[in-house]
């Protein structure tokens, strides 16, 4: 996992997890973190209605580069307007539902309720608020480079040898995994023809992606749009006939029970919030592709170079 510089007057708290096993772990680390924090995520509590002051705790992935790009965005814009803002790095969606819903953490700042995470609204839905849909155009794919030679994932049962039998995917625990474990590899017989998804972390099928298309090699990832990656490296999707990944689905901003109710201007603000392909595009590009390394700074120059992408929160 990357570490971020970040601004002084920020305070992270980062939990670690490793996997599923270490949910309970996971979550006491959140309870533990500070014997003030009474009343859902936001801790410190305080005037959090009279548009300005409180402490508000974003929760995401930090690999998963939409979560992290628009943690950024909100965190600029909200310690502008007065708010304490913490982050906290959680690397299982499981882990990250149960302590949204449980109020260990304030908002997830890019979901995939309608699809991907489906299962976990399904379990969690009464415990969360849905505040807002920012975009509404994302979609999970099986990519392969620019120049293998096929364009569906019908031709795969063919092509086992071409990939080595290997699907690469991304973290066990994600809607993306269960998509393709569960819908793709069945419907279009991949396990009947020797294909096995492999799974392990964002960051490490990156790592394979870059490393195959340096050398012209075929791969086969599990991919998702947006994402910075299908810019940054020669990758096509492969057309789903079956629609075994689903339709596309739009992002949204979850909250925990009560946050609209603590931080009525914040809630409405948020809900507010809309980024068309072009905007959203020039936010990850600039938080996470471009200041990988200080992710706020992104942030800071994303807003000076899109005044009107984001009303202020005032």
């Amino acid at each position: 996992m990357r570490t971020h510089r970040t601004m002084s007057h920020r305070r992270r708290r980062t939990a670690v997890v490793a996997g599923a096993a270490a949910l309970g772990l996971a979550l006491a680390a959140c309870n533990d973190s500070g014997g003030d924090d009474t009343g859902g995520g936001s801790g410190d509590g305080g005037d959090g209605g009279d548009g300005g002051g409180g402490t508000i705790t974003l929760g995401y992935i930090p690999s998963w580069t939409d979560g992290l790009s628009t943690a950024y965005l909100l965190d600029q814009m909200l310690t502008e307007a007065g708010y304490t803002v913490e982050h906290e790095e959680i690397n299982d969606p499981g882990v990250l539902y149960t302590g949204l819903s449980q109020g260990d953490v304030d908002i997830y700042p890019s979901a995939w309720p309608e699809v991907t995470h489906a299962s976990y609204m399904e379990q969690y839905s009464d415990s969360i608020e849905d505040i807002g849909t920012y975009y509404d155009n994302a979609k999970l794919t099986l990519a392969v480079p620019e120049y293998t030679d096929i364009d569906s994932i019908e031709e795969l049962p063919d092509n086992v040898d071409m990939f080595d039998g290997r699907i690469v995917g991304i973290e066990a625990g994600a809607g993306l995994t269960e998509a393709v474990q569960d819908n793709v590899i069945p419907d279009y017989g991949l396990d009947e023809a020797g294909f096995t998804l492999e799974t392990s972390s964002t960051s490490a099928m990156i790592t394979e992606l870059e490393q195959a298309t340096n050398n012209e090699e075929d791969i086969l990832v599990t991919l998702w749009r947006p994402f910075w990656a299908n810019a940054e490296y020669p990758v096509k999707d492969l057309e789903d006939p079956q629609g075994s990944l689903g339709e596309s689905e739009g992002l949204h901003f979850l909250a925990r029970d009560g946050f609209s109710e603590e931080f009525p201007e914040v809630a409405e603000w948020i809900g507010g919030i809309h980024l068309d392909d072009d905007t959203y595009g020039a936010l990850e590009q600039t938080v996470a592709v471009d200041n990988e390394d200080d992710p706020a700074a992104g942030a800071e120059t994303f807003l000076e170079e899109h005044p009107d992408a984001v009303e202020p929160l005032e």
